[in-house]
């Protein structure tokens, strides 16, 4: 049965300690639209807890800001890098906590799923999300988005058409 939520505004997070994607997309009648998008990128000089503090607080921020009800973060595989897994996944925690703290509702998606809600293909490669994500939702114009930010974009559509989001009725 698929979920309703009366404010569809989903912040997307494409967890990561050095650059950290986060997106905001609202849910409306007539146009899904991104109204907030960045890249986080934290002090590499910095301890893992500092940073991982320091994307807490500026998540913590967001999420103040833009008053979302749901957050979709991307799960983490462990791949030939376990150190760097490890890290990311301890920053995920400290997300997942700030969402859970400021009452935001969480889900997960692997990159499979994430992939297969915006391209409808598992293996769709980066060039091809990039392209699909300007079809799916309005993106304000800005000079540059990193790969993390179009990352944490295709993981809020993926909330989008996974969770059956209703519009915000005001």
């Amino acid at each position: 049965m698929p979920r309703k939520f009366k404010n569809a505004r989903i912040i997307g997070i494409d967890p990561g300690y050095d650059r950290l994607g986060v997106a905001v997309i609202e849910k409306s009648l007539n146009e899904n639209k991104v109204i907030f998008s960045d890249c986080l990128i934290s002090n590499r000089k910095e301890t893992l807890a500092e940073r991982i503090t320091y994307l807490g607080e500026e998540i913590s921020k967001i999420i103040k800001k833009y008053k979302p009800t749901v957050l979709a973060i991307e799960k983490i595989f462990f791949n030939e890098n376990q150190k760097t897994a490890l890290a990311v996944a301890e920053l995920r925690g400290a997300i997942v906590y700030e969402g859970a703290k400021n009452g935001v509702k969480i889900f997960e998606y692997t990159p499979l799923e994430i992939k297969v809600a915006v391209t409808g293909y598992g293996r769709a490669d980066k060039k091809q999300m990039i392209s699909l994500i300007p079809r799916l939702v309005k993106l304000p114009n800005k000079p540059k988005r990193l790969d993390d930010e179009f990352d944490a974009i295709a993981t809020a559509i993926t909330c989008l058409a996974r969770e059956k989001l209703s519009y915000p009725h005001h």
